[in-house]
């Protein structure tokens, strides 16, 4: 069963895209949750890992085709996937395809950060961008850091894919919240890391929030459940007290970058406060 799933906001037609799943430990996904409570919700396997996806997101709005996050790296090798357990049931290529658009057609391409399983596929296998005709937006902020790694974040850096995309001068620097087109804009969410941002669709009085690493899966809409993985976990906290409100308010269709079967959802109240996710039907 195909992946893609489509979601209309407003005027904005919105694809739910994949580029296969992936496995992380569970203890550094649910950061100072015990296990015996975030396993109700996302089960192990015997190394302790927990089930992810990978969910770019293509927008096709005013004309333009947008296309949020690229997909994993693909050029780790055997010990790349076997840590990872990457499994290519489908790709962002496929996806894109099955809706007519081929790389080329690309106009923009949104980056919320700069990790190898979120920009991944930013170049190809020539180590070229690998949309040639778009413009790649990021954070300023993100930029640097990608480039000033320190112990604690190298790991998540994989500089070939996105060195050339600078080299090549197609990198659209932004500095804070910034409308990129009538009805799409990108939003600071600090945290996971300083300069991660969340991609905002408003159309026609409805609203989408690709919400980044701030909520990986549905599973994490709780507030204490923060990655391990989170350089600034207070910040990340602080992050979505602020937004959460506002897009529960809002009713805005919410999408994770990593929720292993739910493309869109919507937050609900919680029954001890805060919100949770469920899957939109």
């Amino acid at each position: 069963m195909s992946w893609l799933t489509h979601c209309k906001v407003g005027a904005a037609d919105v694809y739910s895209l994949t580029d296969g799943l992936f496995r992380l430990d569970g203890g550094s996904m649910f950061g100072s949750v015990p296990k015996v409570v975030w396993e109700k919700v996302a089960p192990a396997d015997e190394d302790n890992r927990i089930q992810l996806r990978i969910n770019p997101l293509l927008i096709r709005l005013g004309g333009k085709n947008i296309l949020v996050e690229t997909g994993m790296w693909d050029r780790g090798g055997e010990t790349f996937e076997q840590m990872y357990a990457l499994e290519r049931d489908e790709t962002v290529f496929r996806g894109l395809a099955e809706v007519g658009v081929d790389v080329d057609d690309i106009d923009l391409v949104i980056n919320t950060h700069l990790h190898f399983d979120h920009c991944g596929r930013n170049t190809n296998l020539m180590g070229e961008p690998t949309f040639p005709n778009a413009r790649y937006v990021v954070q300023k902020q993100e930029l640097h850091d990608a480039t000033h790694t320190h112990e604690r974040s190298r790991a998540a850096y994989v500089p070939e894919s996105f060195l050339p995309v600078l080299d090549a001068g197609l990198f659209d620097l932004v500095d804070g919240e910034t409308q990129l087109l009538a009805g799409l804009s990108v939003l600071p969410v600090p945290g996971h890391n300083l300069g991660q941002q969340a991609v905002v669709l408003e159309s026609e009085g409805q609203t989408l929030v690709y919400c980044a690493d701030l909520m990986p899966t549905l599973a994490h809409a709780p507030y204490a459940y923060i990655m391990g993985f989170d350089l600034y976990p207070v910040l990340t906290l602080e992050t979505r007290k602020k937004y959460l409100p506002v897009w529960h308010e809002q009713g805005a269709v919410i999408c994770t970058p990593h929720d292993p079967r739910t493309p869109f959802a919507r937050l609900v109240e919680g029954k001890r406060g805060g919100f949770r996710l469920e899957e939109v039907k």
